[in-house]
């Protein structure tokens, strides 16, 4: 009997001190947000702006889309968001326009170009050259 009430007092013992909350969380982990949020010309958060996350929760912007044209042709499409030149650079049939960034509402952005102007709202894209009009839409390839 005496071993019994013995070996329960100090199981009991045992996991009351071994069972201690750590509010702290695990030291190993290192939780950080690097990403910066980018603003719009207004000084609101730029909606056209997307992330990615990766799986330990980090934050990343996405940079490299692929359109799809009303027609079915495939277009790829990369932003640059370096605060000193601002561009998206458009690539089709083998051939790349670099637009250069010129208005950004924090809902809609526009690039431009010579002849070339694309606005971007969403997840559409629209091109205008010359007479030409070329919706986008971002695709989930």
């Amino acid at each position: 009997m005496k071993k019994g009430i013995l070996i329960v007092a100090s199981f009991i013992a045992l996991s009351l001190t071994s069972c201690k909350k750590n509010e702290s969380g695990n030291k190993g982990i290192v939780k950080s947000d690097s990403t910066e949020t980018i603003l719009a010309d207004n000084g609101q958060v730029d909606s056209n702006i997307g992330y990615n996350t990766d799986v330990n929760g980090k934050k990343s912007i996405k940079t490299d889309y692929v359109y799809k044209a009303t027609d079915g042709t495939l277009v790829k499409v990369v932003y640059n968001y370096d605060p000193n030149e601002s561009n998206v650079s458009i690539t089709s049939n083998k051939k790349t326009f670099i637009l250069n960034k010129v208005e950004s509402t924090g809902t809609e952005t526009t690039y431009e170009k010579a002849e070339m102007k694309a606005t971007v709202k969403g997840d559409s894209l629209i091109l205008h050259q010359g007479d030409n009009i070329i919706q986008l839409v971002k695709t989930k390839i």
